[in-house]
């Protein structure tokens, strides 16, 4: 049996329920502690989970902890990821890797300095529906990948959140908020991307909450919160992208990709099922069975035990920083292409994330 790994989590928000949740299910995971900021929030999830609540300094300095995963607000990432790895500790962060890249930068190139692994949400390309369809891709199943679409639109999250301002304020908006799912399953799909064009807009400078608790309440707006462009691939598929708080409704797939002999329908990449359907020239559309495991169900902690299986064993983890840093590149880029009305062109080269194998047993990767 391979030795199971400390991890503790910074962070005790909103998402960290998922992850707490989803990390019963993987055996290699050995919760050492939470903390938050706020201590009162870190107890509640400590209690809800049967875990312990400890202070931050506590945790970092806690030796039996070997990753720490920051699931702290976005313009927190790379400050707490920073101080993990100056405690001599792998980070596995919430998405984005940073709200900008010459912030990730410096936490990309501390983890190489420091010899510690860095990685960083979404990991939920790991999920059945999205490995089926890249093992059809790479089989071959729709030919030469040509063309394709990627759509997440809604009315916005002040609807729903309990405390959504910090969607509009910098460093949120839909494109670092839903982009990092989309972009990250394009390039597990099809690799990495070589340039992208787009527009950037933003319909109204403040929002109302009609959540609650904060129901009635009004925040300011400081970002894009419609951004539309089309990012070139290495490979020379072209694909258009439309990230939005502003559309009330559509009927778009979130991801349709076009080859050379047929056309596939991925899935929601912000969930790790779906139905995959194929369609070529001459046949209609038709459901193609997922092959994998992790299908069915939140796993939204497999990038971490993914990245603790590979300190155990020594091979690299599938979400790395570098495929953080290279989707934070893209998503940067839209905004800079709509500012200066120009492509841009994009200089990370990740290396595409190895495959799941079929037949792997839920709580182990491979």
């Amino acid at each position: 049996m391979v030795e199971r790994v400390g991890i503790g989590f910074i962070g005790c928000g909103n998402i960290s329920s998922a992850y707490l949740k989803a990390a019963a299910g993987f055996p290699i995971l050995d919760i050492r502690g939470v903390a938050d900021l706020n201590e009162d929030i870190a107890r509640a999830r400590a209690a809800e989970f049967g875990l312990k609540a400890v202070s931050i300094d506590a945790l970092l300095a806690d030796p039996s902890i070997d990753i720490i995963v920051n699931l702290t607000i976005p313009k927190a990432h790379v400050e707490v990821g920073l101080k993990a790895v100056a405690a001599g500790k792998h980070v596995h962060s919430e998405k984005p890797l940073g709200i900008s890249t010459a912030e990730a930068r410096l936490l990309v190139e501390a983890a190489k300095a420091k010899g510690v692994r860095l990685g960083c949400a979404p990991d939920t390309f790991f999920g059945g529906a999205q490995q089926t369809s890249r093992k059809l891709i790479d089989e071959g199943a729709i030919g030469t990948p040509i063309a394709g679409t990627a759509f997440f639109m809604c009315p916005g999250h002040e609807r729903w959140h309990p405390s959504p301002a910090f969607y509009y304020l910098n460093g949120g908006g839909p494109m670092l908020d839903m982009g990092p799912y989309y972009v990250t399953s394009l390039v597990n799909l099809l690799g990495p991307i070589a340039r992208v064009a787009g527009v950037a807009t933003k319909l109204r400078d403040e929002r109302l909450i009609t959540s609650e608790p904060l129901k009635g309440t009004k925040i300011p707006v400081e970002v894009a919160t419609h951004v539309a462009g089309t990012m070139e691939f290495v490979s020379g598929a072209v694909v258009t992208i439309a990230m939005s708080f502003d559309v009330p409704r559509h009927l778009h797939s979130p991801i349709e990709l076009y080859g050379s002999d047929a056309s596939i329908l991925v899935p929601d990449p912000n969930f790790f099922g779906g139905e995959i359907k194929l369609a070529t020239a001459s046949e209609d559309w038709h459901a193609v069975p997922t092959q994998h495991g992790y299908a069915d169900g939140n796993f939204r902690v497999i990038g971490v035990a993914d990245m603790a299986e590979a300190i155990r064993t020594g091979r690299p983890h599938r979400a790395s920083g570098d495929l953080a840093f290279h989707a934070l590149e893209v998503m940067e880029a839209f905004q800079r292409s709509s500012d200066t009305g120009t492509h841009i062109t994009i200089e990370s080269r990740p290396e595409r994330p190895a495959a799941l194998a079929v037949g792997v047993p839920v709580g182990a990767i491979g």
